[in-house]
């Protein structure tokens, strides 16, 4: 038998940094949103108990597909060793995982198919867990994890890990257009160059703005893409300062609002509609600023078994 899994990408609408925890993690206060860019995992039981992975990639030929590691380190393998570990499970599994969502792109990409690999075990496994039994396991297995069990709007607390899919009041669709970079970031070094920057600064307790809420609740495009914001921008730019003419280059273009995806390098611009999306991913594309240019929309469900 086989189950295959479909997995959104992740934006981060705000992304509040606070100071360093003593477990090396950073207090995060963020909000998701869920969009329509997807990777898909397949998991196949086997008898004899191992856990392989086989990645294949769609993205723009990068070389960032090189990046995926195909053992222990990837982070859907861990999620199904820790799915087997906790039930007792002795059969094994082959993951195949097709990849859309771009790689050290800040969108989320491993952790959405760590969250994809859990729900694609569960059921190939015949295990029966919740939904709210696989939260559980995710918060054990990255920041991301969780909210991409559930997708939609929510807001991120702790690390990134505590989820409330919140804002049942939030209403409309919103069109994004993404720039993928031709070279990923590495998130520690994205919070590495973060504390540096603010050595000596007094960091606050990270909180989410209530413009932004707001906006979401009132389902008005322009008023998000105002409220948007993101504490490791900076960072990012510091590392990659290119990134502000691509950032610069879609404001041009009429991008409602702009900013770098969690801890880039991927940008993201939001658009008043999907034609006016449209406008902006040509801008990007003619000017040659990133590897590859896609329109998305969410919010959008989380991990879902398609077969």
């Amino acid at each position: 038998m086989t189950s295959t899994v479909r997995v959104p990408a992740k934006i981060n609408l705000s992304l509040a940094v606070g100071p360093a925890r003593d477990d090396g993690y950073h207090s995060l206060a963020t909000v998701y949103q869920a969009v329509d860019l997807h990777d898909e995992v397949r998991a196949t039981s086997r008898d004899d108990g191992r856990i392989t992975v086989t990645v294949h990639s769609e993205a723009p030929s990068t070389g960032e597909s090189d990046e995926v590691p195909v053992d222990d380190r990837n982070l859907a393998v861990r999620a199904a060793d820790l799915l087997r570990e906790t039930m007792g499970v002795e059969e094994g599994v082959d993951l195949a995982i097709r990849k859309a969502i771009p790689v050290a792109g800040g969108m989320a990409g491993g952790s959405a198919d760590a969250a994809a690999a859990l729900v694609a075990c569960n059921a190939e496994w015949g295990l029966g867990m919740s939904r709210d039994e696989l939260q559980e396991l995710a918060t054990r297995l990255g920041s991301d994890v969780p909210f991409l069990l559930h997708g939609g709007n929510a807001v991120g607390g702790g690390r990134g890990e505590l989820v409330s899919p919140v804002l049942a009041r939030s209403r409309g669709s919103y069109h994004w257009v993404v720039a993928i970079a031709a070279v990923g970031l590495s998130t520690p070094a994205v919070f590495g160059e973060f504390d540096r920057l603010q050595d000596g600064a007094d960091v606050e307790e990270p909180r989410v703005p209530d413009d932004l809420l707001s906006a979401l609740r009132a389902g008005d495009p322009a008023e998000l893409g105002a409220a948007l914001s993101n504490d490791l921008q900076a960072a990012a730019l510091s590392l990659r300062p290119e990134l502000q003419a691509t950032l610069d280059l879609g404001r041009d273009a009429g991008a409602l609002g702009a900013i770098v995806s969690g801890s880039g390098p991927t940008t993201v611009f939001l658009a008043g509609s999907e034609a006016e999306g449209l406008d902006i991913a040509f801008a990007l594309a003619a000017a040659q600023v990133c590897a590859d240019v896609v329109q998305a929309r969410g919010p959008v469900a989380g991990a879902r078994l398609i077969t």
